[in-house]
């Protein structure tokens, strides 16, 4: 059994898939295959289920992945000591990202690229994904660090928050809307979108939670006619009257350019919120501790961390 065959293993595993899995290790997925079947040989237990639409753990593959984690994050340690005592930095952050949270108050593009160029041997896998499977995947250590959406005044237990962004939601209106008719000013209560066509991003984002949890309070439950993942295509569906748009309130300036009027949404009033996340006990890693460093550094200071 080699080392080279247990990080193949796990690989296969957090990605779902050989072909996947080859891309990341930069291997050809033949080989890679190979390898795992030698893996397998060596044991005498098939250790992934090949049958299906996906790759999947068999039940012994199931006992062996805790070990085999364990097995790399030992040798990793010992890099890592000697990576201290001669101030390299190396390694792989895991860093996940909620739709549309680039746009609000960092650019996190930019950082990467100033942290690759600080430290090049550090190599950083960002993906994309819905709020409550990150938060699952900070638990577990699947992921390192996330930028998401939430619902929530405080984190999960385990969890720290650092804010990014708290705006309260809003309904991006279409001005011959006849809601436009029954409000004054710029708010409208939430019972009168009771039974309206709604537009909001999809369930598992911290907007979606919030407004679902908002309308059961209200006592009803919202009638979602689209969805999408990014706030703009939520504006441009609401500029062909196809719907409300339920948005972030600093999501009223350029993407409504006029076409839609934003009205803040009351009793209840509900709030979007995207913040930085990451383990409570920290990141396990050197280059993950150092980029959450750098990551905290860009939020605005007025925020405020909670810890549970």
């Amino acid at each position: 059994m080699e080392l080279r065959q247990l990080r193949y293993f796990v690989s296969v595993v957090e990605e779902g898939s050989f072909t996947r899995a080859a891309a990341r290790l930069h291997l050809a997925q033949p080989g890679l295959s190979a390898q795992i079947r030698q893996l397998e040989k060596e044991l005498g237990q098939p250790l992934l289920d090949r049958s299906g639409g996906s790759v999947t753990l068999t039940e012994v593959g199931g006992a062996v992945l805790p070990y085999a984690r364990a097995a790399l994050a030992a040798v990793e340690s010992v890099r890592q000591t000697v990576d201290a005592y001669t101030g390299l930095l190396r390694g792989r952050v895991r860093l996940g990202l909620v739709s549309g949270a680039t746009g609000h108050a960092f650019d996190i593009a930019g950082l990467l690229a100033d942290f690759h160029d600080a430290h090049p041997s550090v190599e950083v896998a960002l993906t994309e994904d819905a709020t409550e499977r990150m938060q699952a995947a900070l638990l577990a250590g699947e992921l390192d660090i996330a930028v998401l959406g939430t619902a929530d005044e405080v984190p999960p237990p385990g969890v720290t928050f650092q804010m990014v962004i708290d705006v309260p939601l809003v309904a991006a209106v279409a001005p011959s809307d006849p809601l436009l008719d029954r409000v004054n000013g710029t708010s409208v209560p939430l019972a009168d979108l009771r039974d309206r066509p709604l537009i909001c991003l999809p369930r598992g984002t911290g907007v979606r939670a919030a407004l679902e949890r908002g309308c059961a309070q209200a006592g009803f439950r919202p009638r979602i006619t689209f969805e999408a993942a990014a706030p703009h295509v939520l504006s441009r569906l609401a500029t062909r009257r196809l719907g409300i748009a339920v948005l972030p309130a600093d999501e009223d300036e350029a993407p409504l350019d006029g076409q839609l009027r934003a009205l803040r949404i009351v009793e209840p009033e509900m709030r979007a919120r995207i913040a930085l996340a990451w383990q409570t006990n920290g990141p396990s890693s050197p280059a993950a501790r150092v980029l959450l460093e750098r990551l905290r550094d860009a939020v605005p200071k007025p925020s405020d961390s909670w810890t549970t």
